[in-house]
Order: C-alpha cells, then sequence, then structure tokens
C-alpha cells in the first residue's frame, strides 16, 4: 500500500510536476521503489525522457537530498498533529471529485474546514482587486442569489471582488471556500485572517502549498487551475485585460468548464477583460444569477430527455477502452493502439462530438461521462 506521504516525495522531485509525479507513482507504486530504479527503468513511465531520468536517479541517490525530503515529512506531520488540518492526498477517496478530472491536478491539498458537500453546486467568483461600487453591488447581488439556490461559492481570499464574494457567502449562511497561493500559516492578504477563520466554520480554506510558503507571486496562476477546477463554472466580475481572474476563466475554458462575465463600463479599464470576454463568446453574459443557474449541468439535467448513448465505431470502441479519469496523451494512445496520432486525433474529435473523450492542453485526453 502506497504511504501518502509519498505524495510530498515525489512532488519534491527536480523537475516533476504533478502530470509525471503520478505516472511516477502509478509505475513504481512507492518513492522507496523509485529509489531503487534504474534509467531503463525510468525510460518506462510516459513523460520520462533520457534527460529527466539522469535527473531524477542523481536525485534519489543524493544522500543529502533524501535527507532533506524526510526532513520536510517529519516538518509536515508534526504541524499536522498541533493543528486542525486535513492532509487529503489523490490517493484518497475525499479527494474532491471535481478536482480529480482536472489537467494537473494538485497531488494532495491541506484543507481547514470543510469542502462543499459532494454534488453540491460550485461556481467560482473572481475578479479585480480594485473593485468599483458597481462591482461590489453586483457580485453581492448575484452571490446572494447563488447561495439562496443552494450553490457553493469558490474564490482566492484577494482583496475585492473575492472578499465581497466570501463576506457575501458567509452572511448568507452559505457555503465557501478560499484557495491560496500561500501556506496555510501564511494567510494572504494579511487584513483576511479574520474571514479566513470565519470560513472554516461554513466552508473551507485549503492550499496545495506547504506549511511555510509564502505567498509568492509564481504561485497564484497555479492556484487558479484550483478555484476553476473546484467550480462547475467561473463567474468574473470587473477585471482587465491582462488580470488573473482572466487565466482563471482561461483554466476553466481549458478544463471544459463555462465561463461567465458580467459587463461594464466601456470607459472602465476594470470591465475591459470581462467586456472583451463577452464579445469574444468566451463567456457567457450575466445579469443576474438565473443566468448562470439556468446553465447549470444540475438544473438543466431533469428538463432534458435521456438520448440513447451514441453508436460507436470499432476504432472508438478501442480508445475508449484505453481512457479514464487520467489524462493519457497522443502517443501513449498512439503506440497501445497501433494507429497513427493523425488518424487518432480525427477519431478523438468525433469523440468530442458525441461527449466521450475531452482534450487537454498538451494533446492529453482524458474520458468524458458521456452525454
Amino acid at each position: 500500500m502506497t504511504d501518502r506521504f509519498d505524495l510530498i516525495r515525489f512532488s519534491l522531485l527536480p523537475r516533476v510536476g504533478g502530470m509525471r509525479a503520478r505516472n511516477l507513482l502509478r509505475h513504481f507504486r512507492s518513492f522507496s521503489e523509485l529509489t531503487k530504479a534504474g534509467g531503463i527503468d525510468l525510460l518506462k513511465v510516459e513523460g520520462i525522457d533520457k534527460t529527466l531520468a539522469a535527473v531524477i536517479r542523481e536525485a534519489v541517490s543524493d544522500e543529502d537530498f533524501l535527507r532533506d525530503v524526510e526532513k520536510e515529512i517529519a516538518r509536515t506531520k508534526k504541524i499536522l498533529e498541533k493543528k486542525d488540518v486535513q492532509f487529503v492526498t489523490y490517493l484518497d477517496n475525499d479527494y474532491p471529485e471535481p478536482l480529480r478530472r482536472i489537467y494537473d491536478a494538485p497531488l494532495y491539498l491541506f484543507i481547514s474546514g470543510k469542502l462543499p458537500a459532494p454534488g453540491q453546486p460550485a461556481i467560482a467568483v473572481v475578479g479585480t482587486r480594485s473593485a468599483s461600487t458597481y462591482g461590489k453591488k453586483a457580485c453581492r447581488r448575484i452571490t446572494r442569489d447563488l447561495v439562496a439556490a443552494g450553490v457553493a461559492i469558490i474564490s482566492g481570499l484577494a482583496r475585492g471582488i473575492d472578499t465581497v464574494a466570501h463576506r457575501t457567502a458567509l452572511e448568507h449562511d452559505g457555503v465557501t471556500c478560499a484557495v491560496l497561493g500561500s501556506g496555510l500559516d501564511n494567510i494572504y492578504p494579511g487584513e483576511n485572517r479574520t474571514l479566513a477563520q470565519d470560513m472554516t466554520a461554513r466552508g473551507a480554506v485549503l492550499t496545495e502549498q506547504p506549511f511555510g510558503a509564502k505567498p509568492d507571486a509564481v504561485n497564484f496562476p497555479r492556484r487558479n487551475r484550483i478555484i476553476s477546477g473546484l467550480s462547475m463554472g467561473v463567474l468574473v466580475i470587473e477585471s482587465a485585460e491582462k488580470g488573473g481572474a482572466l487565466l482563471t476563466a482561461q483554466f476553466a475554458l481549458d478544463q471544459g468548464k463555462d465561463v461567465f462575465a458580467v459587463p461594464g463600463s466601456i470607459f472602465d479599464t476594470r470591465s475591459s477583460g470581462t467586456n472583451k470576454l463577452i464579445q469574444s463568446g468566451s463567456a457567457k453574459l450575466v445579469r443576474d444569477a438565473e443566468d448562470i443557474l439556468a446553465e447549470l449541468p444540475l438544473a438543466s439535467r431533469s428538463r432534458k430527455p435521456k438520448l440513447p448513448p451514441p453508436q460507436l465505431s470499432l476504432q472508438e470502441e478501442q480508445i475508449l477502452s484505453y481512457l479514464d479519469s487520467e489524462p493519457v496523451h497522443i502517443d501513449a494512445l498512439a503506440q497501445k493502439t497501433g494507429s497513427a496520432p493523425t488518424d487518432l486525433l480525427v477519431t478523438l474529435l468525433q469523440m468530442e462530438f458525441k461527449g466521450l473523450a475531452r482534450q487537454l492542453p498538451g494533446k492529453y485526453f482524458v474520458k468524458e461521462a458521456g452525454p
């Protein structure tokens, strides 16, 4: 049985991201087995080339590196014993399912509080840190009505729209969760420490960053993929054209989620990004919560008659047998099926139209539940 803390060990390997770490874990089953592996064994793992195999071999052969890894594990365990914090890994049954389905899902999470119940719809509400009176008013009204409909609110605890969304959810007895770009012991911004504490009573504050991690700028783009990953859709309320909220919206689009945007003044740069999302067709224009609720799968599922399952070709059936919730690269599918990648891409496009498969960045594919 895999040690849950092995996921931290794998994450500390140099130049190994979440996807490669999961591939290594599936192949070797434990970090201990990885330390015994030779270069040839490493090359059998998807995503590991000769250069990276050499880097990994050097790391797991370095006693100082291994000692530092175990110090980090011991430090984390000690903190978890003292704090009321959950350590949830990708291997655990209580890992959030919506997050498990995204590309580059975090290997583990540190959670203070409780995530939304399985099946509860969630919408991310994000926007500028320098919100206007109009933006705050729109955020309060839409968030209030989403909460009244039983929707959980996900955001990033930043100043501005994030803070308004969290506070409004709490004021109306709703569930709200904040995803940090720092460790749980480094709440940022500092003025939101009390808000974060209040949120743990009716929701959660969570992060993939270790204890002690500072709110470095490099952490926030990766944080945004978790915000969208936990949500059924992302609502953007005021954002400049290069705002961080637009990055969250892009993650949502890459993950196959809906993006919604509140239109704003053409004279206010704080609305230039949201207006552009709407103009480009990337986001649905939102006037009130009903515009969002009408698009949620839970709202529409009861109104639509169940469709018969689509007819599959032999190649589609073959491809489907190799797909699941874990992303698979097109080259790996080509090797398994014996088909050329160009032929597979044509078939996979047809499967996307049928709701059977979904393409992720980097020519990775996952199985969809179906139409």
